[in-house]
């Protein structure tokens, strides 16, 4: 595969450092990359085709979401997050997420009950598949079902937090979940979505909480390495 050329002629560079930084982001997202991977400024530079000036600016951003460590002397690296820090997540997550189901409500109509069951249907047809690379696709469309329940609400700050917050969980799970997937259960958004649709918010939040629970109880706190490399992570 070919480096990916990121930096046209005339392109602003904080478009091409953004570019970087999803595309990394995607794949930390998608445990593509494991938790502790070197991300040296002239490796990544490498495979995106991009000066080491952009490679910066993308990874201090992710440092910025706590998705990426930035060491002195050492350079990036792939957060490892410790076992506080999983159980902040989750606690964190069972916070925010009945708040954004109750903003989120007064906006949820036909169309948005239509474009959560077209994000389900999607998340079931790769459940049925197989393969590294439909599993993948899977973890991505269960954090999308969190992310566009968030945008649905209409406040771009609570969709911010609930970005990091996906991808940090993302992170957790690489490092400690126990089975191949999280118990992110397809399920389980069915029935958010159902109560959603029956205008009963107390219960879509008590269905979020339940949710959550069943999510963190799929991690053991003892570290098991799973992800690729660097270029391994991009198919180079």
């Amino acid at each position: 595969m070919t480096p990916v050329n990121l930096s046209p002629a005339g392109s602003a560079m904080d478009t091409g450092a953004q570019q970087i930084r999803d595309a990394i982001r995607d794949a930390i997202v998608e445990r593509r990359l494991a938790p502790g991977t070197k991300l040296s400024e002239s490796d990544v530079g490498s495979l995106f085709n991009v000066s080491r000036t952009l490679v910066r600016a993308a990874l201090q951003a992710l440092s910025y979401e706590g998705l990426v460590s930035v060491e002195k002397n050492r350079g990036a690296f792939v957060a490892f997050p410790s076992v506080i820090e999983a159980q902040q997540i989750f606690a964190t997550r069972r916070l925010l997420e009945p708040v954004i189901l109750r903003e989120t409500a007064p906006h949820i109509g036909k169309t948005e009950i239509k474009e959560l069951r077209k994000l389900l249907a999607e998340e079931q047809r790769l459940t049925n598949q197989r393969g590294a690379p439909a599993r993948r696709a899977e973890i991505k469309a269960s954090g999308d079902f969190h992310l566009a329940v968030a945008a649905m609400s209409g406040n771009a700050i609570l969709k911010r937090f609930m970005d990091e917050l996906v991808a940090r969980s993302s992170l957790v799970i690489a490092l400690y979940g126990q089975s191949v997937i999280s118990s992110c259960g397809h399920n389980e958004h069915q029935q958010i979505v159902d109560a959603l649709e029956k205008k009963d918010v107390e219960a879509a939040c008590a269905l979020m909480l339940q949710h959550i629970d069943h999510i963190e109880a799929d991690i053991d706190l003892r570290p098991t390495k799973k992800g690729g490399g660097l270029r391994d992570a991009f198919h180079l």
